[in-house]
């Protein structure tokens, strides 16, 4: 089968069991056989109401002051939820306030500015306007690169030392996920502010060079994936080709449907000098239409991920774990690029002591 057909929807089973109605006969009520060579005995024969005695009494007064306990204990257990809400929602707070507090000293010393210094805010806004949507994301996104590189490394470790096909596999599956879990989190961030997704400031400086539609061209990470992946049967660079193929069309089309959505923005934004009062209407058709960007991002994170689930179903396993170490490596370089691009320009700015 073809993998780039779509996946065929599975029907669900409709019918359901049958109880055979033979066995409705077990369940009919039983029939008292009257016998009339048994005669009734005298001890069933029928007494009155009898006056409560003080052991039944005493009963009553039991399960009295049972229920009354059991009302207790709803009414404590019913606090104690409410004070366990309002503490877990101190904590989110505290949480969000520590996590706004831990972005402004990581971009204070990216800039090597004092803790004391204003921030730039240019993107994030200022701290009373700060957005916890891109607050939460930049920490989680940070944290993923962590993941990737202990990821890619344990992989490595494993590739080295001839793990199982079996192992492989499974961490070969844990890192697609991985990238999964990246999109999910680029899903929500484009929710909270698309244009600062957009812009690629939560990316290395180097990264932003190939950015496209808030990440890499498929089409690019291919290239990069393919030289690594040598031999190839005819069949495996036929399905890769086709693969390249379709990713490039994909990217054509995003591309092209987001330079009209730009070229829209520009004919709407332009201001005809001698007309007033159209500011407001502008203004809500530019927001309904940066709204629409969202979408944009969204589709090129499902064509990366798309690429890469297929990519890994063509090759063999030892085939994708060199694949997905040369991708890995390859973003680690560009970190590392960034990271010695940022010593170069701070040693340019320092004072030169003369001799």
């Amino acid at each position: 089968m073809d993998i780039y057909e779509p996946f065929q929807q599975v029907s669900m089973w409709g019918d359901s069991f049958k109880v055979d109605e033979s066995l409705n006969s077990i369940a009919s009520p039983m029939l008292l056989v009257n016998n009339t060579s048994i005669e009734p005995k005298s001890e069933y024969i029928l007494h009155g109401p009898r006056e409560p005695s003080g052991a039944d009494q005493e009963t009553k007064n039991k399960d009295v002051k049972v229920v009354k306990r059991l009302a207790q204990n709803r009414e404590a257990a019913r606090k104690c939820r409410l004070r366990k809400k309002a503490y877990v929602q101190q904590l989110e707070t505290s949480r969000l306030k520590l996590m706004q507090l831990e972005l402004e000293i990581v971009k204070a010393r990216k800039q090597g500015m004092h803790i004391g210094n204003v921030l730039d805010t240019s993107y994030m806004g200022s701290p009373e306007t700060i957005n916890p949507g891109i607050v939460a994301f930049e920490i989680e996104y940070g944290q993923w690169v962590e993941e990737q590189h202990r990821r890619n490394e344990e992989l490595r470790t494993a590739f080295q030392t001839d793990a199982s096909e079996v192992q492989l596999r499974l961490l070969v599956q844990s890192i697609l996920n991985h990238y999964a879990n990246l999109c999910r989190m680029k899903e929500y961030a484009a929710k909270a502010d698309v244009l600062y997704l957009l812009s690629g400031m939560w990316k290395a400086s180097v990264e932003r060079i190939f950015l496209w539609i808030g990440g890499s061209r498929p089409s690019q990470l291919l290239n990069l994936i393919v030289p690594q992946l040598e031999p190839l049967t005819d069949q495996q660079i036929a399905s890769i080709n086709n693969l390249r193929l379709s990713s490039q069309q994909a990217e054509d089309a995003l591309s092209q449907g987001l330079d009209k959505l730009q070229q829209s923005l520009v004919h709407d934004m332009a201001v005809d000098p001698l007309v007033a009062g159209n500011f407001g209407i502008q203004m809500a058709i530019a927001i309904e239409k940066f709204e629409a960007l969202e979408n944009f991002v969204n589709q090129a994170d499902h064509l990366r991920q798309q690429t890469l689930l297929h990519m890994s179903r063509i090759l063999s396993t030892n085939q994708a774990v060199r694949g997905l170490l040369a991708l890995g490596e390859y973003f680690h370089r560009l970190r590392a690029l960034c990271s010695r691009w940022n010593e170069r320009s701070c040693d340019s700015m320092s004072p030169k002591i003369a001799p």
